[in-house]
């Protein structure tokens, strides 16, 4: 539901009722992954993808049937072998998708609204919900919230919700959305409980450092792959906002010392361009020893090789400069600054999906990764 969060609050605000169809599970090549929803109002309006097109029509019914008659709906879609023409996924894989209706009556609506609002505003917030569990935990829709400092909103009928939102906010302290297995030993629910927690996040952070024309088409690379961008160089001349319009943010300061001003996690990615050993070695001294999901760097074998030289000498131990990447990017044989950011982009997008970058026509095996 959250990655619908906009429209939805604004559905919400307007009074109107809806019904959300939600990926709670995939397997196999499932074109979305969990958390993708499609929404239907009563008026027949529909936005969001649970497949990307296979079972698009399939799903709209459920929603449109659920709205109607009030009830949570559970369904599993995949690729039938002895009809080709059954509702399924083409590509092999299978989706579960849990549909809620959201109507004026509906016990998780006003969480569901503030739950909306937090996550449009890029506030951090988890929903959580019951997909399965002993018969006194209700299937009606209910949904509980939870907040980074543990403050909730709704319930999940449970007589120990409270075990709930801690592993709900366990979850959303990592970011992640999925089904989460609660023991009996966990929580005083009658049985075993499997929870399904959808995170909304704010987006990681890319920060490229030097304002090169690199650096331009590399924030468009970033900000297509979601990532809030900051430009970082110390020579106010280049780093402006009218060089890089789709930069969130420009930062006209000392590279590592902006670094060492500012927040990383193990989402942020780091790519330093300047290839000048004034600026990029003591920067990646402080960017190898802080928490990043990537640390990447611009230039050829030899700068590569002197910069290590000048690293070692640093202090720096073998496993922290093994974080490094270096040349940057998967070798696709670009030459322009477009060319050169995709190759970086998709880099950054293995290393964080577990890909090899190696052409999937000459692999065997599942195309999506867990």
């Amino acid at each position: 539901m959250l990655d619908l969060a906009g429209p939805l609050g604004e559905w919400a605000a307007q009074g109107r009722e809806f019904a959300v169809a939600t990926v709670v599970s995939v397997s196999g090549s499932a074109p979305r992954p969990p958390g993708a929803a499609l929404a239907v109002d009563a008026a027949g309006e529909a936005i969001g993808s649970v497949s990307g097109g296979c079972v698009e029509g399939a799903v709209y019914e459920l929603c449109a049937e659920a709205l109607r008659d009030g009830t949570v709906r559970r369904e599993r879609f995949g690729y039938s072998d002895d009809d080709a023409f059954a509702v399924g996924l083409t590509c092999g894989g299978s989706v579960e998708v849990h549909v809620v209706p959201v109507r004026a009556d509906s016990p998780g609506r006003a969480a569901l609204t503030e739950a909306f609002a937090l996550a449009a505003r890029g506030e951090p917030v988890a929903l959580a919900r019951v997909l399965d569990g002993p018969g006194e935990l209700p299937a009606d829709g209910r949904v509980l919230m939870v907040r980074p400092d543990g403050s909730t909103a709704g319930d999940l009928g449970s007589a120990d919700d409270a075990a709930l939102a801690a592993q709900t906010g366990a979850l959303l302290d990592l970011g992640r959305t999925g089904v989460c297995a609660v023991p009996e030993s966990s929580a005083r629910c009658g049985g075993d409980v499997s929870l399904f927690v959808e995170s909304s996040v704010p987006p990681a952070r890319m920060i490229v450092f030097g304002a090169v024309d690199f650096a331009g088409a590399l924030v468009r690379v970033g900000k297509l792959l979601g990532f809030h961008v900051t430009l970082c160089d110390a020579r106010a001349v280049f780093a402006t906002p009218t060089r890089f319009p789709e930069a969130d943010e420009v930062v006209v300061e000392w590279p590592d010392r902006y670094l060492r001003g500012t927040r990383t996690d193990e989402r942020t990615v780091l790519c330093v361009l300047t290839h000048d050993a004034k600026f990029d070695v003591p920067l990646l001294e402080e960017a190898l020893r802080r928490p990043a999901a990537f640390i990447g760097a611009m230039g050829s074998r030899r700068t590569h090789e002197d910069r290590l030289e000048r690293l070692r000498e640093a202090g720096l131990t073998d496993a922290e400069l093994a974080r490094l990447r270096s040349p940057i990017g998967l070798d696709l044989g670009g030459r322009t600054p477009e060319e050169t950011a995709v190759s970086i982009g998709a880099e950054i997008v293995a290393a964080r999906r577990g890909g090899t970058g190696a052409p999937l026509s000459g692999l065997a095996g599942p195309i999506h990764r867990a």
